[in-house]
């Protein structure tokens, strides 16, 4: 890519000068987003992989992938500690049988830390049954609270008192995290910011797949990726982590719907400078549903009025 200096050299002085300039000021790639991952995530090609899959960001971090043996949407799921409440987002999609694994996860995590486990909170990227299929078995968790599903619900629960204006903070004890309202994809979509891993857990809304929006919702969607991207202009964001793969490693590629295998599937990790992407995209003309606006990593879907 030409730097501004050597375009204007290029305009006045030409190609010549051009060319110096080129030598003498390389133009600066985009840095590549960090691979967060030691392990090649599940995905659906071994007839024995495990039902869930863990790998750590830290020791107070975790991230859970359902297989996609068990549910074509194979969701992540994410399990945050601090002092004294650990945070789970999402509960997976059906057959999942998430909480045997989260339960091991805290039991570990307490006996790192003294021996007192934290008070559970568990929490939804979104209200959709790929995300709030395990909810009952938490529900009948001792020292649980089950955030609901609706857009009240959530706003009551975090202290969002201008739905979905205001950004909160949501303390797990020396480990302050932001809340952010997102209704697009869904009406009480959340984004979840950790400062101290710089990471966006970003629900639906941003991932490396289709990111469906009801046409009836695209003046929410538009808002909200407006609200996120001005946040992320001041919050350091090493990747946006979303629920789903979608996507191959070839640009613009997705799986069909419900692919029972993920071949050469896409990084989980998104840079922030996707958060400007979307938000570029969304300002297209979509006010019809089935149309598909195609980007190298993600696919904007636009899908008929949705009650919620």
């Amino acid at each position: 890519m030409m730097t501004a200096v050597c375009a204007r050299a290029l305009q006045h002085a030409g190609p010549l000068a051009a060319l110096a300039c080129l030598l003498a000021h390389p133009a600066q790639a985009a840095p590549a987003t960090p691979s967060l991952f030691h392990e090649r995530w599940i995905d659906g090609a071994s007839g024995d992989e495990p039902a869930v899959q863990v790998q750590a960001l830290d020791g107070d971090t975790f991230v859970l992938r359902q297989s996609v043996r068990t549910n074509f949407e194979a969701p992540f799921l994410y399990l945050l500690f601090g002092r004294e409440r650990a945070l789970l987002v999402d509960t997976g999609a059906p057959d999942g049988h998430i909480r045997p694994t989260v339960d091991r996860l805290i039991a570990d995590w307490a006996t790192r830390h003294g021996g007192r486990a934290p008070h559970l909170v568990v929490a939804h990227s979104h209200s959709h049954d790929d995300h709030t299929a395990g909810d009952a078995a938490f529900r009948a968790r001792p020292d649980t609270t089950v955030v609901g599903l609706k857009p009240a619900d959530v706003a009551t629960f975090f202290g969002v008192r201008s739905w979905p204006n205001d950004i909160v903070p949501f303390d797990l004890g020396g480990r302050r995290l932001s809340i952010i309202p997102t209704p697009g994809h869904q009406a009480a979509a959340i984004m979840v910011y950790d400062p101290r891993l710089k990471v966006l857990l970003s629900g639906d809304t941003l991932y490396p797949g289709r990111l469906y929006v009801p046409v009836n919702f695209l003046a929410d969607d538009r808002a909200s990726v407006d609200r996120l991207a001005s946040f992320a202009a001041t919050h350091p964001i090493r990747a946006a982590l979303g629920a789903h793969i979608e996507m191959t490693k070839t640009p613009g590629k997705d799986y069909g719907h419900e692919a029972p295998t993920h071949p050469d599937e896409h990084r989980l990790e998104l840079p922030a400078a996707q958060i400007r992407q979307l938000r570029a995209g969304l300002k297209a003309p979509l006010d019809a549903a089935d149309i598909r606006q195609v980007h190298d990593h993600f696919i904007i879907v636009t899908v008929p009025p949705r009650a919620e």
